[in-house]
C-alpha cells in the first residue's frame, strides 16, 4: 500500500472535516480539538504501520518547522481579531499575565522540577519556560471571535491578548536554559551574551520590526491606493503572504519573530480600525491555520499512543495535573491581584491558560540547540500536560464562557 497516498488522503479528509468541526463543536459542547486528538490515537493504534512515525524527538526538525508554522500563522489571526485599541491601561490584564504571572509559572516550576524531580538546571528552566505561556493555537473556544464581532468580555480579551504576547517573551527563558546546557555541556556558553542578545535584542528587534512592518502594510494597504491611485488590495491571502514575510525578516536580524508577527498584526489593525479587509485576513489566517492543527492534532494523538509517554511516572502525571488544576490557576490569581475584576473573571483567566502547540514548538527548538539530560522525561510531562488541557478546558471552556458572557458584559471591559 503507498504510505504517500495515504497520507495525502488523511490530510484531505482531515481537511475537509474542518468545514464542520467548528460548528459541530458547538453543538455538542465539545472543543474539536479533543475530537482530532482521539482520532490521531484510533489512527495509530490501528493503523501505525503504514502511517509515517508520528515521534517529535525523532523528527525534530520537522518538528520545529511544523509547529513554528502553525504558531505564527495564529498569532497573526490573534492580533488581527482583538478589537480592543491598544493602550497600557485597557491591556493592563494581559500585560501583567505575560509578565507576573508567566515569569512566577517558570520559577515555581523549575523549583519542582529541580528540587522534587531531580532535574539538572538547565532542564527544569526549559520545562518551566514551555509550560508558562498560554497557547493560541488551540484556545479559540475561549478566545474573542472574528473582527467587528463585538462582545469582548473581559476574560476572552485577556486570554486572547496574552496568548498573542506571551508565545514570544517566553523565548529569553527558552535561550536561558539552552545558554545553561551549553555551560554544563561543552562550557561555551555566555549569560552575559545571553542577557545583551537574547533579552535585550532580540526582544527589542522583535518590538520594533512588528510596529515598522506593520505600519508599512498599513500604509501599502490602506493609504497608497487612495493616496497615490494604487492597485487597493482585497485579498485574504494577504495576511499568510504578510505573516511569513514579517517572521522571516525579523528572523534574519536576529529578532524575535513571534512577537514581531503579533505585534505588526496589531499596529495593522489600529491602523484602521473599522475596514472591512480585517475580516477578510483573519478568516483566511483561520482558514489556513485549522488545517494545519488537524495535521498537528492527529500526529500528537498518534504519538500518545506510540510511545511519547513510556518516560511519565505517577509522580510527574501528579505534577501535570497539579499544573492545570492549581499552578496555572493561582499564579493567575496573583498576577491580577489590585486589577478590579470581579473574582469569577479572575478565576476564569487563571484556568484557561491553555497549553499547546507553542509549548511543543519551544521544546523542539531547544533541543535542536543542544542536549538535555532529561529530555526523554520533559517530552513525556509537557506531552501529558497539552493532553490534559485539551481534554479538561475543551470540554469545559463552552459553558465556562456561555455564562461569563451572560453574567458580565462588554460595556464593563477593563474599566
Amino acid at each position: 500500500m503507498d504510505r504517500y497516498l495515504i497520507i495525502i488522503t488523511l490530510i484531505g479528509l482531515a481537511s475537509l472535516g474542518m468545514a464542520w468541526m467548528p460548528s459541530i463543536s458547538e453543538k455538542i459542547k465539545v472543543s474539536y480539538s479533543i475530537i482530532y486528538m482521539l482520532i490521531g490515537m484510533i489512527l495509530y493504534s490501528l493503523f501505525s504501520r503504514v502511517l509515517p512515525l508520528p515521534d517529535p524527538i525523532s523528527k525534530n526538525d520537522f518538528t520545529v518547522h511544523l509547529t513554528e508554522l502553525v504558531v505564527i500563522i495564529s498569532l497573526m489571526g490573534t492580533g488581527l481579531k482583538i478589537d480592543q485599541p491598544f493602550s497600557f491601561r485597557k491591556w493592563r490584564v494581559p500585560l501583567r499575565l505575560v509578565s507576573i504571572t508567566m515569569v512566577l509559572s517558570i520559577a515555581v516550576i523549575t523549583w519542582i522540577a529541580w528540587s522534587l524531580f531531580h532535574f539538572d538546571l538547565a532542564s527544569a528552566l526549559l520545562l518551566g519556560a514551555v509550560l508558562a505561556p498560554t497557547d493560541p493555537v488551540l484556545a479559540a473556544d475561549v478566545q474573542v471571535g472574528p473582527p467587528h464581532e463585538g462582545a469582548e468580555e473581559n476574560v476572552k480579551f485577556s486570554l486572547t491578548a496574552e496568548a498573542g504576547f506571551n508565545d514570544g517573551t517566553a523565548f529569553p527563558f527558552t535561550w536561558l536554559a539552552i545558554t545553561l546546557a551549553l555551560i554544563a555541556n561543552t562550557g561555551q556558553g555566555d549569560l552575559v551574551h545571553w542577557f545583551y542578545m537574547d533579552v535585550l535584542y532580540r526582544v527589542f528587534a522583535g518590538v520594533a520590526a512588528g510596529i515598522l512592518l506593520g505600519k508599512a502594510l498599513a500604509f501599502v494597504i490602506f493609504n497608497l491606493p487612495g493616496k497615490f491611485k494604487f492597485i487597493e488590495v482585497n485579498e485574504g491571502f494577504v495576511a499568510l503572504s504578510a505573516t511569513l514575510f514579517i517572521y522571516g525578516i525579523t528572523e534574519l536580524i536576529h529578532g524575535y519573530g513571534f512577537i514581531a508577527v503579533f505585534i505588526a498584526a496589531i499596529t495593522f489593525r489600529n491602523s484602521e480600525r473599522d475596514h472591512k479587509l480585517h475580516r477578510k485576513l483573519h478568516a483566511f489566517t483561520d482558514q489556513v491555520e485549522r488545517i494545519l492543527l488537524a495535521i498537528v492534532l492527529i500526529l500528537f494523538g498518534g504519538s500518545l499512543v506510540t510511545g511519547l509517554l513510556e518516560n511519565l511516572s505517577w509522580k510527574t502525571a501528579l505534577f501535570g495535573i497539579a499544573f492545570v488544576f492549581l499552578i496555572r490557576p493561582l499564579t493567575g490569581l496573583i498576577g491580577l491581584l489590585g486589577v478590579k475584576l470581579h473574582l469569577k473573571e479572575k478565576m476564569a483567566i487563571g484556568f484557561f491558560g491553555i497549553k499547546g502547540i507553542g509549548s511543543f514548538f519551544y521544546l523542539a527548538f531547544a533541543f535542536k540547540r543542544t542536549d538535555f539530560i532529561f529530555k526523554e522525561e520533559i517530552w513525556s510531562m509537557v506531552a501529558f500536560i497539552v493532553m490534559i488541557s485539551i481534554v479538561i478546558h475543551g470540554l469545559t471552556a463552552n459553558s465556562v464562557m456561555k455564562k461569563i458572557d451572560e453574567q458580565f458584559s462588554e460595556e464593563d471591559l477593563l474599566k
